[in-house]
């Protein structure tokens, strides 16, 4: 039997994602080294059949027995929707798991269609698009493993130390050794230039209650700057609550996996849904963090949609200062882009005077173009 399971549009990594995400939502301990093995057993195998991509997942994403009853199910649900879930029987053979590809348990081997693998790429892409506070929490579990596709990459500033490079300036040491090499006979000039490092990234995010039904989705965009890939730091990252108190989250973020990130980072911030005094708290952030050098060079970034309750001079005179310490200061307003919005809050009209971009917020395209932003900043 054969149905190509791969996307004709898209990459097949959003679905798989999904796919792991779907199973650990249904009980099944899957974790982050486990999705990674079923990623590079499925591009071993292939997907262009159901066959490799079922024995895949379930050599790499089950543990044990207890989970192949829930792996057959997920399965079947996620990648034949509609049709009904296969149950294990306690003897089952080698013929009862292909059982579990068959539509509808008719043993008949029906292959899944292209256009209901099409149909899925392009929900998924227009998910990527849709506002995070409209959607059910089906499509928020599903917009969770699509935040794997963003790839964070830190800005980069100038260190004072010099490495060896192609062009630039002349490094007369190096050039000098290979000519005592050669007995002083003249050879190729070497060429140095300045190394670069990265530079610190601090993430604002305003978890008041006008904020309230985009906090998880900024956690789980925090813990994507946190932990951007391999090759790629995510130590250089700071990230911090803000709504009537100022709570760094930092250490909850530096969690490998995203879910007990959340819970970690929600059991530490006291404030959820709360009330908005976001001079109050820059003022704090600025007078424990800014001054002593947390935000000097950075990039901030401040996640809010400028709802100030309390004194929006205060909040102006703030960002004053945070505009002078920083290298660059991004406001990321979910409603920005939607028709008929306008800046007219009083936040947000005291704070764009310091604001060097301001950047709609609001779905996962939004994050991507974000992460674009900070990596050019």
């Amino acid at each position: 039997m054969t149905g190509a399971l791969t996307p004709t549009l898209h990459q097949p990594d959003e679905l798989l994602l999904g796919f792991a995400r779907a199973l650990r939502a249904a009980g099944v301990p899957v974790t982050q080294d486990r999705t990674q093995a079923f990623l590079e057993a499925t591009a071993l195998v292939g997907l262009d059949d159901q066959r490799s991509t079922y024995w895949a997942g379930r050599a790499t994403l089950c543990s044990g027995p207890d989970d192949l009853d829930r792996y057959d199910q997920v399965f079947t649900a996620w990648f034949l929707p509609g049709e009904r879930p296969v149950a294990r029987q306690p003897q089952q053979d080698r013929s009862v798991q292909q059982a579990a590809l068959d539509t509808g348990g008719t043993g008949e081997g029906a292959a899944l269609d292209d256009s209901v693998l099409n149909a899925m790429a392009s929900e998924a892409e227009v998910l990527r698009h849709r506002d995070i506070a409209d959607l059910p929490a089906r499509e928020k579990a599903r917009l969770a493993a699509l935040f794997q596709t963003l790839h964070p990459r830190p800005p980069r500033r100038s260190a004072q130390r010099r490495t060896p490079w192609h062009r630039g300036e002349v490094d007369a040491q190096r050039t000098l050794r290979r000519m005592l090499q050669r007995m002083g006979e003249p050879g190729e000039i070497a060429w140095r230039r300045r190394s670069t490092r990265p530079r610190r990234v601090v993430l604002l995010l305003d978890v008041s209650g006008s904020m309230s039904a985009y906090a998880d989705a900024l956690l789980r965009l925090a813990h994507r700057f946190s932990h951007p890939g391999p090759g790629v730091d995510g130590r250089s990252v700071e990230v911090f609550t803000i709504g009537t108190r100022l709570t760094r989250v930092t250490r909850a973020m530096r969690l490998r996996d995203p879910e007990p990130a959340i819970v970690a980072a929600g059991e530490t911030v006291p404030d959820w849904s709360g009330g908005t005094r976001l001079g109050e708290t820059l003022r704090i952030f600025m007078d424990r963090w800014g001054q002593r050098g947390l935000a000097r060079g950075a990039v901030v970034v401040v996640f809010s949609d400028g709802w100030e309750r309390g004194d929006a001079e205060l909040l102006g005179e703030q960002m004053r200062r945070l505009r002078r310490v920083a290298h660059r200061v991004v406001w990321v307003n979910p409603h920005v882009g939607k028709d008929g919005y306008l800046p007219v809050q009083q936040g947000i009209v005291a704070a764009l005077p310091h604001v060097d971009e301001l950047v709609a917020g609001h779905s996962l395209a939004t994050f991507a173009d974000l992460v674009e932003v900070v990596a050019h900043a």
